[in-house]
């Protein structure tokens, strides 16, 4: 019986170099290591991310948020064209909100973006989130490091839908744009305040033909409830934009006020201290998962967890005593 053959794996050096010679080829399996759960590729990814940290390129980091139907993945290949009309690259990572293990819908957005994906100036990269909170993969801000690295001027972050956890993903973007559909003004009571404060703008998608006198209504309403929140940042007022992917009205607004906003917030020096910021975040949120996975691998840990677990259900002792023994014995250890 014939033996089977073990599939290619590019080397550090390989990987790197690709990378920096904008091979897209070279950055999908980087994303992939980076992705990837098997111990023995992680010394490998991270190797991989520290040279490419040294690479320093001016981008913009734009993360797309908004309500199931609003039409995301359209808005984006309208703006991606918008994009790269101006000769600028762009990648697009669209998180996927389906299991890893199963696949699900996982190629739904580049089936959708397929003009976007045809572009030679653009790289669609679908993730799947994982059941990880926050709207976006647990490993976006690593992906966005190897797509900057790679060469492109703009990455934008699709993230999974609205909601109070959508927050984390203003931790690895610069500008975050909220898009809402026409009517749904009325369902402000029901929009997580958390995503209104963090939204540097917000698009009322589908706002053409008949929808158009609903979406000025929407307008009016988004812009009263920006009025009633603490800005985001004391130089720039979100603003709300009536927009349409098919008819193309207020795509090219919005791609301005992104870039402007950008603009003030590079000349302000706000932007580095952001992005500083970001990379520390990045840094305690990693320690957390390494700490996390070393404590749940751990044999004596579990050893004795599903005992403690069971005393806990039975409520001889209360989860903050069986933590506390959990972690007085993985420390014992150490």
């Amino acid at each position: 019986m014939q033996e089977k053959r073990k599939p290619y794996e590019p080397s550090v050096e390989e990987m790197v170099s690709g990378i920096l010679e904008g091979n897209r080829r070279m950055l999908s399996r980087a994303i992939t290591l980076v992705e990837s759960t098997k111990p023995e590729h992680e010394s490998k990814a991270h190797e991989v991310l520290d040279r490419c940290l040294a690479v320093k390129k001016e981008t913009i980091r734009i993360g797309i948020t908004g309500s199931p139907g609003a039409g995301k993945s359209t808005f984006i290949e309208a703006l991606g064209k918008e994009i790269t009309g101006e000769g600028l690259r762009l990648a697009v990572l669209a998180v996927d909100p389906s299991s890893s293990r199963s696949g699900g819908s996982i190629l739904g957005d580049k089936a959708r973006m397929e003009r976007l994906a045809a572009n030679p100036d653009a790289f669609i990269r679908p993730t799947a989130s994982s059941g990880h909170l926050g709207g976006t993969s647990p490993k976006t801000h690593e992906a966005i490091l190897l797509c900057e690295a790679t060469g492109f001027d703009v990455v934008i972050v699709e993230t999974v839908g609205v909601g109070q956890s959508e927050i984390t993903a203003d931790s690895m973007v610069d500008f975050i744009l909220l898009l809402m559909l026409p009517g749904s003004g009325d369902e402000l009571q029901g929009i997580k305040r958390g995503i209104m404060e963090v939204a540097d703008a917000i698009a009322v998608t589908k706002s053409d033909g008949a929808q158009e006198p609903l979406a000025m209504v929407s307008k009016a309403d988004f812009q009263a409830a920006l009025r009633m929140l603490p800005q985001k940042q004391q130089f720039h007022q979100p603003k709300v934009f009536l927009t349409s992917a098919v008819t193309g009205r207020g795509i090219a607004d919005v791609w301005v006020e992104i870039r402007e906003t950008l603009a003030a917030m590079r000349s302000g020096n706000i932007l580095q201290k952001r992005r500083k910021e970001q990379l520390k975040q990045l840094l305690y949120t990693s320690i957390e998962t390494i700490l996390k996975a070393k404590f749940f691998n751990d044999d004596t840990v579990r050893g004795i967890l599903p005992g403690i677990e069971q005393q806990v259900l039975s409520e001889t002792i209360s989860p903050f005593s069986g933590a506390k023994a959990l972690l007085e014995a993985f420390c014992r250890k150490q």
